[in-house]
């Protein structure tokens, strides 16, 4: 049996430091610290109605108490060590959801979207030589957004219920050979190993989805890894650079939640682009010189 490996896949494995180099220069070229501020800044904006949404759907199957449980270990994720701040908000608005309108919901809806509208710009700019060759319809961007939140809402229900048996299992334990076993550790595993696994199948839909044209799954889920490893490193050292070294309660004082979210939020954003250009880097090899310069992005 004979495998072949292209010639693409081939100068990554020589030359891995080459390659991320040449990412990173294309990164900066395109202003991707710029356009991840972008996208942090309305993420921070939708962020909230986001969760209200999903929340407000939601609370009408799931028990209130089990379901901001499960959007507490969903937001460690997204952002490090203000989960539990965001879910006292949610549980705030959630005891006044009857001052809620239509004209309230559709605001909410609004401002959802306009991370993922900002993201898709920002996903052009990265993948040009796909914008080039084939532009999507205004019609589908207009709805991805909100097919996007209803896909996210999903989501949220599959953790909510399975992060509950998770913790049902983690307060049993077994009788082995008449020793008492708890299942705490274990679940606790498994519980992490379920949000390392969704946070990879949420970056390769964002990878499959947001970008222009027909994408690979295989270079959809190299940059999903990437982005998702990248952030599990970088989540952790936030949690304690922000419990042990971090001075910013001091400086910022009652801003200090949105501040940190901003920030976690901008990394997070960093790393997701970052990702797709490291995808746009392997698409694009054999297209042009390795050592052509690149032509960064001019604003006016």
């Amino acid at each position: 049996m004979h495998f072949t490996i292209d010639r693409r896949t081939l100068y990554v494995a020589k030359h891995p430091g080459r390659f991320t180099l040449d990412a990173l220069k294309a990164f900066r070229a395109n202003q991707g610290l710029l356009l991840a501020g972008a996208v942090a800044y309305y993420a921070l904006l939708s962020i909230v109605p986001l969760m209200i949404l999903i929340v407000i759907a939601l609370s009408r199957i799931v028990p209130q108490h089990v379901l901001l449980s499960a959007l507490g270990h969903l937001l460690q994720w997204l952002v490090p060590g203000q989960s539990k701040a965001l879910v006292h908000e949610l549980a705030n608005f959630l005891a006044h959801r009857a001052v809620v309108g239509w004209v309230l919901f559709v605001t909410m809806l609004f401002f959802s979207s306009l991370a993922f509208t900002v993201l898709e710009n920002a996903m052009s700019l990265i993948f040009v030589h796909r914008v080039v060759i084939r532009r999507r319809h205004f019609l589908l961007s207009a709805l991805l957004p909100y097919c996007y939140i209803l896909f996210l809402g999903v989501g949220a229900l599959i953790v909510t219920v399975v992060s509950s048996g998770l913790e049902a299992v983690g307060a049993a334990g077994i009788d082995l050979f008449g020793t008492y076993v708890s299942l705490q550790g274990a679940s606790r595993v498994l519980l992490y190993l379920l949000g390392l696994a969704g946070e990879i199948f949420v970056l390769t839909s964002i990878y499959m989805v947001m970008p222009v044209g027909r994408p690979s799954l295989k270079h959809a889920l190299f940059g999903g890894i990437v982005a998702a490893v990248l952030w599990e490193i970088t989540r952790h050292v936030l949690v304690w650079y922000f419990a042990t070294l971090s001075q910013v309660s001091v400086v910022y004082g009652s801003l200090t939640m949105a501040i940190v979210i901003l920030f976690s939020l901008e990394w997070l954003a960093t790393l997701l682009l970052f990702g797709a250009q490291v995808i746009a880097q392997y698409e694009r090899f054999g297209l042009e010189p390795q050592d052509a310069p690149k032509q960064p992005i001019k604003t006016g």
